[in-house]
């Protein structure tokens, strides 16, 4: 599976911005398609992830309520929506799937390149 990230970019603190992950071939309904992110300096980090199959959703305590990932299953593609941007937000964010649901990155063997959130405070 390749994956393609897009929809970072530059927004003040409170704003919000959508996130696209677009798979190059079908996804199939045992997969996990997740968001991951990584701050210079810092580990990378899981944000959320939803599974394909079911739609049931799992989030970082930290984006809950403000972030909601999203799936269109005709587009094999994965959305993030992201509101009340905060600074500490900022990262690249990298979209992966895998068979398994898990916070871990190391879990996902695919994953697409990665896009800049900058969040300006």
């Amino acid at each position: 599976v390749q994956l393609q990230a897009s929809g970072g970019g530059l927004v003040q603190a409170g704003g919000s911005l959508r996130l696209s992950c677009a798979a190059s071939s079908r996804i199939y309904s045992s997969y996990v398609v997740g968001w991951f992110r990584q701050a210079p300096g810092k580990e990378r980090e899981f944000v959320a992830a939803i599974r394909w199959g079911s739609g049931i959703r799992y989030y970082e305590d930290s984006v809950r309520g403000r972030f909601t990932i999203s799936k269109v299953s005709a587009e094999n593609t994965v959305y993030l929506e992201m509101n009340s941007l905060k600074p500490d937000d900022a990262a690249v964010y990298r979209c992966a799937a895998g068979i398994q649901y898990s916070t871990h990155h190391k879990d996902y063997p695919y994953w697409g390149q990665g896009t800049q959130v900058t969040v300006s405070s």
